[in-house]
This record gives structure tokens, C-alpha cells and sequence, in this order.
């Protein structure tokens, strides 16, 4: 029944009342039931916004009373008016249709009432019903257009604050919509990035337990040092746009492809790239959705794939398209342990990857093979 409101409001409603209460009794009162009347209509005045219902309730507690007592319309029965706005703006829809009706009947009461008034007893010669006849005419549709306009504005005024509200809401959701996103993306770039570092690091290791020589021992610990450099500066750059919301660093493209297959092979993976058909200059979205479903395809393949076996990678270029594929032999492995039973975070990033950047993905094994392919858009 109450609605919340500020201190501010608050004061700024009460003040206002006792303001208009203060002046108007500089007129004086000429009877007791005016006296009522005016406290009515000042009291409805301050809770108009606290409690619209309330508030018109007061009103129509004053004006029956004035009717009742036969006192002649005052000027605080502009009080009314505010009434009705407010039951429109704030009111529940109980409450909005309580005003409507009040706007509708009160006019014609009040008009109906004035006319009887000042048109008829309180006239010094008979009652000439001509004139109450242009009276009607003049003050019925007055009266109507007054009450109604009132309640009108305040639904207008409602209409716009909720479509206020709503245009902030919409920009609230795209902003966080935006955010999440761009997490995601630093996710999915985090998940690559340490993934495969992480899988060179570990292959480099193993087969360093094993070197028999120092070159290969030196070598090793070679790839393992600059994998971990190259890994802890991408993480540092990735951290600093998630804690400062910067602007995305040098990403990598189509041109890194190559020293990303060598760091491959130095973790003892045998990998064959192809390309076949014209190479077609590609947004650096698409260059860096094909590199990061390269990366983690590869680094798949070194982690559940058999590496004895050569790894095919090919890049196919047509008119529209740009297909890459990849096939690795898949390990003898369990179930539950291959990489087509579980998926983890590898297999849907790439899919993401290969959507965002306009293409389709699919994945999965055929025959020996666990085949990835992604067909990226060259044109948007």
C-alpha cells in the first residue's frame, strides 16, 4: 500500500503540502467543513506518491464532504488533480483503474455539482434553466477534460519511465553480455595457451629423462625454456587485459603457423602440413580462430593421440571458404580415457572458435583417425 521513497521525496512532498496549506489559509475559512476539506485535500496532496490509493481515498473523503455541507468549491480541490496523476504514474493497476473511474465520475460530479451551486441557489432571481442549460454544456466537458488529462499524463508518464527503465536495462544486459564474452574469450586463450605449453613442457621432460647425450638433454631443456617464456608472457598478457579490461595484445596468425608446428615436432610429434589451392588474406579473426583450433588440435594429438604415427594437417583454400583439417591415429586407450569419450574444455573452445569466426566445426573419430575440421568463411 506504501511505496518506498527517498528522503528527499519525502520531504519535498510533506513541504510542498504545508507550503500550499499555509497559504491558503491566509484566505481564512468560512466554515468548519471547509477547514476539513482543505486539511483533506492537503493531506492527499503529501501522500500522493507515498500511497496513491491512500491518498485518493482522502480526496474523496473531502469532496463528499463538501457536497455534503453544500460549501463552495475551493482551490484546493486542485489537489484532485494531482491525485489522479499520481494514482496513474505510481498506482498498481487496481489503483489505476480506481483513478480512471474517479476521473470519469468525479468529473461529472463536480461538474453537476458546481452547476447546482453557483447556477441554481445560490442565484438571487428563479432558477433560469437556459443558462444552466450553457453551463452544462460548457462546464461538463471541462470538467471531463481536466480530471481525465490528468490521469492521462500520469499513465503517459508512467509509459516513459518504463520504457526509461527498460532502454537501461537493455544496456545493462549488452554491456554484461559484452564482459562475459570477452572472459570467455580470455578463457578460451588461457585454456590454449597453457594446455599446450603444458603438454610441450611435459613431452620435452619425458624425453629428456631418457637422452643419453647432452646435445639432446641441452636441446630439451632448450624447448622447455622457451615454451615456458613464451607461455608465461601470453599468460601475463591475458591476465592484464581481464584485471584492466585493455585492449587485446598481438595475437597470433596464419604466418606463426610454422614455428608452431616446429615446436611441435621438437616435443616428439611428427606433423605434416599441407596446403593446397590459392592462400586468401583472412581478417585476423579468422586467422586467429584456424591457429588456436591448430594448436589445440595438435596438442590434443600429443596428449591422447599415438605419436608414432604422422600427424596430417591440411589447409584447403576456395573461393569462400578456408578448410582445415586434422587426422592424428588415435591411442590405445580406454574408453574413458580417449579423447573422443571426454571432451574437457579443448573440443567445445575450438567449436566456438570456428562459430564466432562465421565457419562450422565438427569433430570426432573415423576408423583409427580422430579427425578435426573446421571450415572458416573467407569473406563476412
Amino acid at each position: 500500500m506504501f511505496r518506498r521513497l527517498t528522503t528527499a521525496q519525502l520531504v519535498v512532498d510533506v513541504g510542498l503540502a504545508v507550503a500550499c496549506l499555509l497559504l491558503r489559509a491566509t484566505g481564512g475559512f468560512a466554515t468548519p467543513a471547509l477547514v476539513f476539506v482543505v486539511l483533506a485535500m492537503g493531506i492527499a496532496l503529501a501522500l500522493r506518491r507515498l500511497s496513491p490509493a491512500l491518498a485518493l481515498a482522502i480526496a474523496w473523503a473531502g469532496a463528499i464532504v463538501e457536497m455534503g455541507a453544500l460549501v463552495v468549491p475551493d482551490v484546493s480541490n486542485l489537489a484532485i488533480l494531482a491525485v489522479l496523476f499520481t494514482t496513474a504514474r505510481y498506482g498498481s493497476r487496481v489503483v489505476r483503474l480506481l483513478g480512471l473511474i474517479s476521473a470519469v465520475v468525479g468529473a461529472v460530479i463536480a461538474a453537476a455539482y458546481v452547476i447546482i451551486v453557483l447556477g441554481a441557489w445560490q442565484a438571487p432571481n428563479p432558477v433560469d434553466w437556459g443558462d444552466i442549460a450553457r453551463i452544462s454544456l460548457i462546464g461538463f466537458p471541462s470538467s471531463i477534460a481536466f480530471f481525465a488529462l490528468s490521469w492521462t499524463l500520469g499513465l503517459l508518464a508512467r509509459t516513459w519511465a518504463i520504457s526509461r527503465d527498460n532502454r537501461r536495462a537493455r544496456v545493462v544486459a549488452e554491456r554484461n553480455v559484452v564482459v562475459e564474452q570477452e572472459r570467455n574469450r580470455i578463457a578460451r586463450d588461457m585454456h590454449d595457451v597453457v594446455a599446450h605449453s603444458l603438454a610441450v613442457v611435459i613431452a620435452q621432460s619425458d624425453g629428456a629423462r631418457y637422452a643419453t647425450g647432452v646435445a639432446a638433454k641441452d636441446e630439451a631443456l632448450g624447448t622447455i625454456a622457451s615454451t615456458a617464456r613464451d607461455a608465461l608472457a601470453d599468460v601475463r598478457l591475458l591476465l592484464g587485459q581481464l584485471r584492466h579490461s585493455e585492449e587485446a595484445g598481438p595475437q597470433p596468425a596464419l604466418a606463426d603457423l610454422d614455428r608452431l608446428l616446429d615446436q611441435m615436432r621438437g616435443s616428439g610429434l611428427d606433423v605434416a602440413l599441407e596446403q593446397r589451392g590459392e592462400p586468401i588474406p583472412l581478417p585476423a579473426a579468422q586467422q586467429l580462430a584456424i591457429y588456436r583450433i591448430t594448436q589445440e588440435a595438435l596438442t590434443n594429438a600429443l596428449r591422447h593421440g599415438d605419436t608414432s604415427e604422422q600427424v596430417r594437417a591440411s589447409i584447403d583454400w576456395a573461393a569462400d571458404t578456408v578448410t582445415l583439417t586434422i587426422s592424428n591415429a588415435t591411442a590405445e586407450t580406454p574408453p574413458s580415457t580417449s579423447l573422443a569419450a571426454t571432451e574437457g574444455h579443448g573440443l567445445p573452445g575450438m567449436r566456438e572458435r570456428a562459430i564466432l569466426a562465421g565457419g562450422t566445426f565438427d569433430a570426432g573419430p573415423q576408423g583409427e583417425h580422430f579427425v578435426v575440421t573446421a571450415r572458416i568463411p573467407v569473406h563476412q
